[in-house]
């Protein structure tokens, strides 16, 4: 005999009739409201454990997918972190980007990246056009954008949650991100005064930039710890780009009475500067002792490999995105409360330092 033909089953990913599964279809098999359902969907913190599991359950049965339109209509906002920048090195710019990108790869979050001009006139109307046209959950602010105050209360004006990335804190805990630049450069400068290097040259970074003036801050107090007062000529100017590292190698490496170590505010100009010394037949660093600042991919890819800061924006960036939108992350993904907003640089010991020739 026959076997009787019952007709199609559900599954997974469909609801009754066979069609893709709804959001009342998995309030129907949970046995509980819609409205129970979306708190499930969007991770609020008010429902119990148990009415938690039995709607996931419900959803996993009947393979239902959030409709992320919905969604967006219901918060008023698209699931969506921007990221808005200005600045030169896309290395940072990169690495940033891969540390929100780990922060959020079990959301429904996206992100979405804006690079602006931080010198326009229309700055804040471009911003404010752009965040009312794709309505992100909360933008992140790279340095220099973030040093821009006007840019932060923007946002606060939109209601867009913003986080701030720099070298040195400016606003309060539950928006900024920072690094201890001036210290860390001020560490690795004592250490080249202790190997015995008396004239060290100095590579800034871009003017207006925060990052650029706590560096230089950290280097100059290192100085006059060591009574040490050098020449404005071994101060060179730069932009955080591999050609600015080159400028600037001509202009110290040409003096009659040329540096025997120099701490370059990047790694981009810091390699720029070797390149130079290979050039003029300076051996690096039997007689001149190079520092960057980063710890880009730059560092261990020229010789000898770059002593350099270690400038955490891998990390700054997950910090970031949990701060940002902890309500969107799992549990687990969450930042701590009592972790510091503040992240430690450090200094990168390699083949590019060496007591000055003589010593």
């Amino acid at each position: 005999m026959a076997a009787q033909d019952k007709g199609p089953s559900r599954g997974p990913g469909r609801g009754p009739g066979g069609k893709q599964p709804t959001i009342n279809d998995v309030a129907a098999l949970a046995g509980v409201s819609k409205k129970t359902v979306s708190r499930v969907i969007n991770r609020s913190e008010f429902l119990t454990e148990k009415t938690r599991a039995t709607v996931e359950k419900a959803i996993e049965q009947l393979g239902f997918v959030p409709n992320p339109q919905a969604r967006a209509l219901a918060f008023r906002r698209n699931f969506l972190i921007a990221l808005l920048h200005d600045n030169p090195n896309a290395q940072t710019v990169l690495n940033f980007q891969r540390g929100v990108l780990d922060a959020i790869k079990d959301s429904d979050l996206a992100l979405l990246v804006r690079p602006v001009d931080r010198g326009s006139d229309k700055l804040l109307d471009d911003v404010r056009t752009f965040l009312e046209k794709q309505r992100p959950i909360g933008a992140m602010l790279l340095p220099p954008l973030s040093e821009n105050d006007d840019l932060a209360a923007l946002c606060e004006d939109l209601g867009v949650r913003y986080v701030r990335i720099g070298s040195a804190r400016m606003d309060d805990a539950k928006h900024c991100i920072s690094s201890n630049d001036r210290e860390v450069v001020a560490e690795a400068v004592r250490g080249l005064v202790a190997l015995g290097h008396r004239r060290i040259g100095f590579v800034r970074g871009p003017a207006g930039f925060r990052s650029a003036a706590e560096r230089e801050e950290g280097f100059r107090a290192a100085l006059a710890e060591a009574g040490l007062d050098l020449p404005a000529e071994f101060f060179a100017r730069g932009n955080y780009r591999y050609t600015a590292g080159i400028e600037a190698g001509e202009a110290l490496l040409s003096l009659s009475t040329p540096p025997t170590a120099v701490f370059c505010s990047n790694d981009e100009m810091a390699a720029g500067v070797m390149s130079v010394a290979h050039g003029k037949g300076i051996k690096v660093p039997g007689e001149l002792s190079i520092i960057g600042f980063d710890d880009s991919p730059t560092a261990t890819h020229i010789w000898p490999a770059l002593s350099t800061v270690r400038w955490p924006i891998r990390e700054m960036a997950i910090r970031a995105a949990q701060m940002l939108v902890p309500d969107f992350l799992d549990p687990g993904a969450k930042a701590a409360g009592d972790e510091s907003n503040v992240l430690a640089s450090t200094f990168v010991a390699r083949q590019s330092v060496a007591p000055p020739p003589g010593r």
